[in-house]
């Protein structure tokens, strides 16, 4: 085996340990698997917004869009993620961090009803669950690279690995393997481009580069890709606010203004790394004109062009940045089938129906069905599921790139509007949400089918706008009927209430 195939080795192994020795930290409790008892400063928020949004696209598909299409068609996912954490930090991190929330379905249960909850659950869970499994194929795929082993068992060999940690410690797991995984990552990733600057200078690279790659025609004109970079700065920027990971990390903040800043400290790192990655595509112009696979770029850079150490933590920081993004998938739909499907709309109605026949001693018994605890448990255990899946998902098509896209704008599509009028429209109410959802939804799969090739891209712009369009005058015409809640945004229940699914 190589002294890379080593390295590397050591270091998958280095995350695997931190991470299930979080096991400790859990105490038994729902809520500190969940979001960390919500107390974790802003150095470990801040990082793990970082890691989450620094993933196998925003990396070496950052470089492999770069190569192919021009900067934009790269750089948009980096620019994108950035953006959406700036205005989380901006709009969302503060109230949703102040109303004790453990996950994002909760919001939509205490502003709207049990429904508009099970509706925002459903295609959380479903969308994120692919991010799953595409995170899980790009890790396996640059694992049977280097290692020469098949893919099917690199997939399932790190999809046990990050299940393992991952339900050990549940985001105490996911904090420490993030700080492991994205600074040396960061490290790594700007080493080779100074060390290829320096080594070869700018001039070396800047005659292959084509003019249409490097000026603002990929933002500007269609034949470029406008409309489809504009698409995916969007659906980043915007729908990425409703991202299930994202969220969990804002909720375990142990103060609104951790939960701000946290948002600002990620962004700036977003960009930074996103934009040495995408230099390297085009450098990866001139070291590697006729690559086979764009995806290579980043990791035959790595092997071939520069020393040992900064290859060794570029290849760790692709492997690392699929697993800290599934780990975090994995633990937002593992709680929101576990909190949100199965303990708030199956087991305590359940409950209550006992409870009324008489067979529970007491009828408060019906709100305490799930403990912490029991919570914990039913989390742990969904995760497995949604493990299958994404391994299932990953094997019968190893590159979901189509699936993830559509599943993100369905998410954009349908639950942005929802979230942001229900924390700023005194006025938003039920009716509103589940209108904006299902047409906004709707609409997206449809246009997924039906748009012409010439107009791809408005196929994801176009749904929050007619979702937002819908949603107005729905709430406005049925304030009578169904009185809005907006009193819940300022009001934050205590953690019994929390736990026991009341809130």
């Amino acid at each position: 085996m190589s002294a890379m195939g080593i390295g590397l080795i050591l270091f998958i192994l280095l995350f695997f340990v931190l991470g299930v020795g979080m096991y400790f930290l859990v105490q038994g409790s729902g809520k500190r698997y969940i979001i960390a008892g919500k107390s974790l400063p802003f150095f470990l928020i801040g990082s793990m917004l970082l890691a989450q949004s620094l993933d196998a696209n925003a990396t070496m598909g950052n470089a492999a869009g770069v190569y192919g299409g021009g900067w934009w068609a790269g750089f948009q996912f980096a620019f994108g993620l950035a953006l959406c954490l700036v205005i989380t930090g901006l709009f969302y991190a503060k109230p949703l961090n102040r109303m004790n929330l453990m996950t994002l379905p909760d919001f939509y249960f205490r502003r709207y009803n049990w429904f508009v909850e099970i509706l925002a659950s459903l295609l959380m869970a479903f969308s994120f669950a692919i991010l799953v499994a595409g995170n899980f194929a790009g890790s396996a795929w640059i694992v049977s690279i280097i290692f020469e082993m098949d893919y099917v068992w690199a997939l399932i060999l790190i999809a046990i690995f990050i299940f393992i940690y991952t339900v050990s410690g549940g985001l105490y797991s996911c904090a420490a393997t993030d700080i492991v995984q994205i600074y040396p990552a960061m490290i790594g990733f700007i080493g080779c481009f100074f060390y290829l600057l320096a080594d070869y200078g700018w001039s070396h690279f800047s005659a292959a580069i084509p003019d249409n790659f490097v000026n603002l025609a990929g933002l500007t004109s269609i034949a470029d890709g406008a409309l489809l970079n504009w698409a995916g700065i969007l659906a980043l920027g915007i729908g990425d606010i409703v991202a299930l990971d994202f969220m969990e990390r804002i909720f375990a903040a142990k103060s609104p203004e951790v939960a701000q800043k946290s948002c600002f400290y990620g962004a700036g790192g977003t960009v930074i790394t996103g934009i040495v990655c995408s230099f390297m595509g085009l450098m990866g112009l001139t070291l590697f004109p006729d690559i086979a696979d764009p995806r290579m770029i980043l990791p035959t850079i790595a092997q071939a062009h520069v020393p040992f150490i900064f290859g060794l933590l570029v290849l760790g920081g692709i492997i690392g940045a699929g697993a800290s993004t599934a780990d975090g998938g994995i633990l937002g739909v593992s709680t929101v089938i576990g909190r949100n499907l199965l303990q708030r709309n199956i087991f305590i109605p359940m409950a209550r129906r006992k409870a009324s026949e008489g067979n529970a001693v007491d009828k408060s018994d019906a709100a305490k069905v799930i403990s912490d605890r029991k919570l914990l448990v039913i989390s742990r255990i969904m995760a497995i599921p949604v493990v299958a899946f994404a391994i299932f998902l990953a094997i019968v098509k190893p590159e979901p790139g189509i699936l993830l896209v559509l599943a993100f704008d369905v998410v954009f599509a349908g639950c942005v509007v929802p979230l942001t009028l229900g924390i700023y429209w005194s006025k938003a109410n039920t009716p509103g949400a589940l209108a904006s959802i299902i047409v906004g939804s709707i609409l997206r799969l449809y246009l997924f089918y039906n748009i012409p090739e010439a107009l791809a891209g408005l196929d994801t712009m176009i749904p929050p706008v007619v979702s937002l369009l819908v949603m107005v005058p729905v709430s406005l015409m049925t304030q009578k009927s169904h009185p809005p809640k907006h009193h819940v945004i300022t009001e934050v229940p205590d953690d019994a209430d929390v736990l026991a699914g009341r809130a």
